[in-house]
């Protein structure tokens, strides 16, 4: 076709490193915070939180962040801020049709009844003169991430952060999820690459059950946007979210997304395996002070640096599952045989309580046969020869003389 119409024809190719897309997900768990407050108080960790994302931004202009509270009753975005329509009756809108819900980098300075936030107003005018001369990506994701938090705060009340001390990480992980596949499928469709993935930096860790891809296909991912998921964690294990928290994982290791976890306190075992099923960093602080260091060295790098780096890497892995049955963590259990259910005790009726399948224990609850032990058979001394009746000397032996000595 080229040599028809005799006209030059160039393939859109740039040699730029592609975008990445940073998603982070902060455990705002008011009662894990409450026990680092001498070690590493909320307000200093978004203080640090938000240098790292100023970094993030400053090494690709076309480089985006999203940030997610993942709270005791809720998962709420932080940044980039849902873009809310006051009606005239002060309702909000129902959210009952399909479409997606618009995504704006402002900060919305009225209410849900249509008046104006005083305590806002009045930050973003002392505030005006020191923004004067910052950037102004750094100055929404700021304004963002503080008014946003502060709002999930103050709706907070004691008997929610009475009744659980987890917070909702699965919830959080969907939404994640879902703002990663949005973003790469609208940049595909801009900039004309394959999207659907999020870089060959993520994929399957040990337990790699998918094929490997050939480099042409890895170099044509890699030019897609860069997407993967930070989570800051201080609360514990999260038991009673197995089921959901596993299937995020599943989706973001078929996406080929990694997942970042800092764990500041307590121990987790569900997100040790989201980061080694994921290929992400896990890094447990011994310091919460030095958070930033951590975040610098360690989680700044995309996909595309990552294959250059040494990454640290997770020595023991505890692959232990949460039961079905009471949501406790299991060393050995029961599994179904038809969905792979597992149980900590046989259900009731030996009948599985996911799918109903009957299942056979076998001989499992009876009470063993009891078998008497065998008596051992006493050994019998033996006496002495002179005890017996005979000489101290035995009878002797007859000795054969030789032919040649007889001759």
């Amino acid at each position: 076709m080229n040599a028809v119409d005799g006209s030059e024809h160039y393939e859109r190719h740039s040699d730029k490193p592609p975008p990445s897309l940073l998603t982070i997900i902060l455990d705002t768990s008011p009662l894990a915070w409450s026990a680092l407050t001498e070690t590493l108080p909320l307000s200093k960790a978004i203080a640090n939180i938000l240098v790292f994302i100023n970094a993030h931004l400053a090494f690709n202009y076309a480089n985006q962040v999203a940030v997610i509270a993942s709270h005791c009753t809720e998962a709420r975005w932080l940044y980039p801020s849902p873009a809310t329509t006051t009606p005239q009756n002060g309702t909000r809108p129902s959210n009952d049709d399909d479409e997606d819900i618009e995504m704006t980098d402002g900060v919305s300075t009225t209410t849900t009844n249509g008046t104006s936030c005083p305590r806002h107003d009045q930050r973003r005018s002392t505030n005006t003169n020191n923004d004067a001369d910052k950037y102004r990506p750094f100055r929404l994701v700021e304004d963002n991430v503080l008014s946003n938090l502060q709002a999930l705060i103050d709706s907070t009340s004691e008997p929610d952060v009475a009744q659980t001390n987890a917070t909702m990480m699965a919830g959080a992980l969907t939404l994640a999820l879902a703002f990663i596949n949005k973003q790469t499928l609208a940049y595909a469709e801009t900039n004309g690459v394959a999207g659907g993935g999020g870089g060959a930096g993520g994929g399957s860790g040990t337990n790699d059950m998918m094929a490997v891809e050939s480099k042409d296909a890895v170099d044509e991912e890699m030019q897609g946007l860069q997407s993967r998921i930070l989570i800051v964690s201080v609360s514990d294990d999260l038991a009673f979210q197995y089921i959901p928290v596993m299937n995020c994982i599943f989706a973001a290791q078929r996406k080929r997304i990694p997942i970042d976890v800092l764990k500041l306190a307590s121990a987790t075992t569900f997100l040790q395996q989201a980061s080694d099923a994921t290929r992400g960093i896990y890094m447990h602080l011994q310091s919460p002070r030095g958070i930033l260091q951590y975040l610098m060295m360690a989680f700044l790098p995309d996909q595309t640096a990552r294959r250059h780096l040494i990454l640290p890497t997770q020595v023991n892995v505890d692959f232990r599952a949460a039961c079905f049955c009471h949501k406790k963590v299991v060393d050995i259990g029961f599994v179904c045989s038809i969905c792979l259910s597992i149980f900590c005790e046989p259900p009731p009726g030996a009948e599985c309580l996911t799918c109903g399948t009957h299942l056979r224990l076998g001989d499992y609850g009876a009470k063993p046969a009891v078998v008497p032990p065998r008596k051992q058979k006493k050994k019998r001394k033996r006496l002495p020869t002179a005890a017996m009746g005979g000489g101290g000397d035995g009878t002797p032996t007859p000795i054969a003389e030789s032919p040649l000595a007889a001759d």
